[in-house]
């Protein structure tokens, strides 16, 4: 039985499709896994960014540099869900989907594309 008001999915695919039914229906808030997980690969990224360019950031600015995409990405994702009415997890992946066919377009990869849903 979950108590909790909000679930912070901190492992890859710790959820059943039974268990967010579970959640959704008591409308508790989870952050899923995508977007949760998401700043140790994104610090991966700031790494690779800095050995590439022989240059190394002090901590405080990974962190600042970090908490600004965490935050953008969460508001993100919180908007999506609000304009959808759809679940978090759900708007994690529609945010997911929507930002890679854009760069995808931008790349000349596709020449259109149009979200099923309208996003």
């Amino acid at each position: 039985m979950i108590k909790a008001g909000i679930v912070a999915e901190a492992a890859n695919g710790p959820t059943t499709p039974e268990g967010n039914k579970i959640m959704e229906e008591k409308n508790i808030f989870v952050i899923p896994d995508i977007l949760c997980n998401s700043g140790g690969v994104t610090v991966s990224y700031f790494e690779w960014v800095q050995n590439s360019m022989h240059y190394f950031w002090k901590e405080d600015e990974v962190n600042e540099k970090l908490q600004e995409i965490l935050i953008n990405a969460f508001e993100s994702v919180q908007k999506m869900k609000e304009e959808k009415n759809v679940s978090m997890r759900e708007s994690a992946y529609l945010v997911g989907v929507r930002r890679l066919a854009e760069a995808m377009k931008a790349r000349g990869w596709i020449k259109s594309w149009k979200m099923p849903i309208d996003c």
